[in-house]
């Protein structure tokens, strides 16, 4: 299959709505997004705690959380198929090879990510607005949702940065998710697999469509700051 024949044909399959790549592109989003929203809900509370907070051991709980941005995808596979195989502690669950395996691989990648760069967007922000809000008598709760509202953007970004880690991850969800066809293949482990057989035309369009929503989530923000701009500054006048 030359070069322009696959593109061809990558078009046809998106135009067409073609059953199996529709299938493959829900069951990335629901596991991308599933996993994005539970590293969300645990990372961006623990980066307001170490950023704001000041408690022992946080030096060695922000070294750590810093440190684990270098996971390698494989070893994190490896780790939740151990701990989900039969012989694991979890295998009782019988999660191994569902979907809800590539969200917990994906989870624990994406997690260190989200709590890092929040850590340091907190702490930036602190720094801004800490003598308005000692002045103000603001701490604790109050204080980490008031650096949370004065974040929003910064933190949206930080969302799409993980959802693209999680989204565009490859070998932690081959190794829990086993890459089964109309169970557990997504569009990362599709397109490796068409295109080590040669079928570069459903390789290409499941690209395609990743980066698309990769410019549809940017857009978005932007779309959302520029609303919020103008309202400040129609605000300030």
């Amino acid at each position: 299959m030359d070069f322009f024949s696959s593109f061809v044909i990558a078009f046809e399959l998106i135009q067409s709505f073609d059953g199996n790549l529709i299938e493959v592109v829900l069951l990335s989003l629901r596991v991308s997004v599933s996993a994005l929203l539970t590293s969300a809900v645990i990372g961006i509370p623990l980066g307001a705690l170490l950023a704001i907070s000041r408690f022992p051991l946080r030096g060695l709980c922000v070294v750590l959380v810093n440190a684990l941005l270098a996971l390698p995808p494989v070893v994190v596979g490896l780790m939740v198929y151990m701990m989900l195989s039969n012989a694991g502690p979890f295998g009782w669950l019988q999660l191994l090879y569902t979907p809800a395996a590539m969200i917990i691989a994906q989870c624990i990648l994406v997690t260190p990510i989200i709590t890092a760069l929040s850590r340091q967007t907190f702490e930036d922000m602190d720094a801004i607005y800490h003598e308005q809000l000692t002045s103000l008598n603001i701490s604790g709760v109050d204080k980490m949702l008031t650096l949370l509202v004065e974040s929003r953007h910064i933190l949206l970004t930080i969302l799409l940065a993980g959802f693209g880690r999680a989204i565009s991850e490859v070998g932690a969800v081959i190794i829990v998710g086993g890459n089964i066809n109309h169970v557990t293949r997504v569009m990362t482990t599709t397109i490796a697999l068409e295109t080590s057989k040669g079928d570069l035309g459903l390789a290409l369009a499941l690209g395609i469509i990743l980066l698309a929503i990769a410019l549809a989530i940017n857009l978005a923000v932007a779309a959302i700051k520029n609303v919020d701009e103008r309202k400040n500054y129609v605000s300030a006048r």
